[in-house]
């Protein structure tokens, strides 16, 4: 395994910051790192890397003990912080050779980052002369500069135009597929547009942890549908798969199915078969946004 995380705690005085966790991942895998403010993942992130000292437990990058031997594990990890930290007087290019120099890369490898995160035309300013935007693709630059195997990125797309944001995805997937990303970030839409599986955390512990797709592909279907008039609760027990029946008010119901197959066809033909006219269908299936509001809320 890339990461390896085994019973990890971090106490703050009397205050558990994270409490025993567990979890791992494996090259070529990105996982969405979840979780409300003041949960643990910055935390969490920062004693991965060397950074912070875990008060109990065991981390271990491609089978180096962080603890042990952080500088060597250090050498394999590339990290954006939730707080990018520049120089904000240098000159993008120096900066990036100054990361450079410090991983003892060839300086040759330099340009081909500035292209990759899109920094071409910005190269030769002062970081200082910069937006938000722009000065995160610079940390995403030194993060990659020394070619990591693993990728621990804190809120990367944080500042970002549409534009951009479609762009840095696009090159998170991209290095996704030979490194393993460990991304932390607030927007459900970029957890379910890049990773494969989503870790979430609340008050210091782990709340789930599992692939993407079967977060997606959940059995339970809830439709609310509105007819012209009011009938009753028996009349909808016909209806194949339901599982449970909830009025709404008046003509408006919520339904619940136990059924891989869309069951909306289902309630169109049930309607035309009893003369019933639908004024109104919507789904109502949880998305990882609802999950995440039901876990940490």
């Amino acid at each position: 395994m890339s990461i390896q995380v085994t019973s990890l705690s971090k106490n703050y005085g009397e205050q558990k910051a994270v409490n025993d966790i567990s979890f791992s991942a494996r090259k070529g895998q990105i996982i969405g790192f979840l979780g409300p403010n003041g949960a643990g993942k910055s935390t969490t992130m920062k004693m991965l890397t060397g950074f912070l000292k875990p008060t109990e437990g065991e981390i271990k990058i491609n089978d180096i003990d962080v603890i042990a031997n952080p500088i060597s594990a250090q050498k394999t990890i590339g990290y954006l912080p939730e707080h990018n930290p520049l120089y904000l007087e240098m000159y993008v290019r120096e900066y990036l050779q100054f990361q450079a120099s410090i991983f003892k890369v060839d300086k040759s490898q330099i340009e081909s980052v500035i292209e990759k995160v899109g920094l071409t035309l910005e190269a030769s300013k002062k970081i200082s002369q910069l937006s938000k935007g722009y000065r995160q693709r610079i940390g995403l630059a030194a993060a990659i500069i020394h070619n990591p195997d693993v990728l621990i990125l804190d809120e990367p797309t944080t500042g970002l135009d549409p534009n951009q944001l479609v762009e840095i995805r696009e090159l998170i997937k991209e290095l996704g597929k030979e490194k393993t990303v460990l991304l932390s970030t607030h927007i459900m839409q970029e957890v379910e547009a890049m990773c494969d599986s989503v870790i979430i955390v609340d008050k210091g512990e782990i709340v789930i942890n599992k692939p993407l797709s079967e977060l997606k592909n959940q059995k339970e279907q809830v439709l609310n549908v509105m007819f012209d008039y009011k009938i009753e609760e028996q009349f909808l027990q016909r209806l194949p798969n339901v599982k449970t029946i909830k009025n709404n008010f008046d003509n408006s119901w919520l339904l619940t199915f136990s059924s891989d197959e869309d069951m909306r066809p289902k309630i169109f033909d049930f309607a035309q078969e009893h003369e019933l006219k639908i004024l109104e269908l919507n789904s109502e299936n949880k998305n990882l946004e609802k999950l995440f509001r039901e876990l940490t809320n």
